[in-house]
């Protein structure tokens, strides 16, 4: 995946404090499994008699890679990442398995973008639209979310597309009750699904499919539900269905009174992204920028 820089459409954010963790390289490779307690004391003899880095002493005893020290090394930093194979999260989260790639560089970029254009002027929620589907705005949204969880926002991706979600796919969520749920009122906010391998990163999965999304999401509860979540985490992003499929997505405009459109190369013909800004402004939302994904 690849992205385009943030378009100018209007402004820093607050940073979600965190404690830090005084953990040894020795102590998270241990705890990760990567080295047994009996080959610790093998590392630590050779790490006293050479004078060597404990992670430089593992790898000439071949128990660990480079790979996994560079893993270490970014949890030590609170910095997560996974490596491929690693869970059971889509293999396009490539915020997760390729954090130092050109591609996520890139979404950091946006990510920077949004903190100075929208979360920095006090906003918490943002909503994720795409012109048509299969333009991967679901996917966006996601890796976005990664992204912003790294940076030590305490985060909240909601799958508010009530019509084909995707997210419990992506990070692999089999509870069943999720934001449907909720504005029925049949669930609570213990819906929510922290994701264990990022630090800061939890997600809202759809839920249950009701038959009547549009107006489940038009109802007040909405309004009240989202002011909930943006006391609660430092950024709040809205997975929804494209625009194409429904009003859905001005729904959500209007509650959280920001969109990051996204659009495909190749694929989303200008003219309907103009249109749908046009759209959008006069709903009262803002356009906060636009992307443009290569899957």
């Amino acid at each position: 995946m690849t992205t385009a820089t943030l378009t100018q459409q209007p402004h820093a954010g607050a940073h979600h404090a965190r404690a830090v963790t005084d953990s040894s390289i020795g102590g998270l490779l241990q705890a990760s499994g990567k080295i047994s307690a009996e080959n610790a004391e093998r590392v630590l003899r050779m790490q006293k008699e050479l004078g060597i880095r404990y992670g430089e002493a593992a790898q000439r005893l071949g128990l660990i890679s480079e790979a996994d020290i560079q893993q270490v090394l970014a949890r030590q930093f609170d910095y997560p990442y996974l490596q491929q194979g690693e869970g059971n999260y889509s293999p396009l989260l490539a915020a997760a398995f390729q954090p130092f790639s050109p591609q996520v560089e890139t979404l950091r970029a946006v990510r920077g973008q949004l903190m100075l254009r929208w979360f920095g002027r006090g906003h918490k929620s943002l909503t994720i639209a795409s012109i048509a589907s299969g333009d991967g705005a679901s996917l966006f949204a996601a890796n976005l979310a990664v992204v912003f969880s790294q940076l030590g926002e305490h985060t909240l991706l909601v799958d508010a597309n009530l019509r084909a979600p995707s997210q419990h796919t992506i990070f692999d969520i089999r509870r069943r009750q999720g934001l449907s749920d909720v504005l029925a009122g049949r669930a609570e906010l213990d819906s929510v699904t922290r994701v264990d391998a990022f630090i800061d990163l939890s997600v809202l999965a759809a839920g249950t499919l009701p038959p009547n999304p549009l107006e489940l999401l038009s109802r007040s509860a909405f309004a009240g539900l989202n002011a909930q979540l943006e006391a609660r985490y430092d950024a709040v992003l809205y997975d929804v269905p494209a625009f194409a499929l429904g009003a859905d997505a001005l729904a959500l405009a209007a509650r959280t009174r920001g969109v990051l459109l996204v659009a495909r190369k190749n694929h989303t013909p200008l003219a309907d992204v103009q249109a749908m800004v046009e759209q959008l402004r006069h709903s009262g939302a803002e356009v906060v920028g636009a992307v443009m994904v290569d899957f």
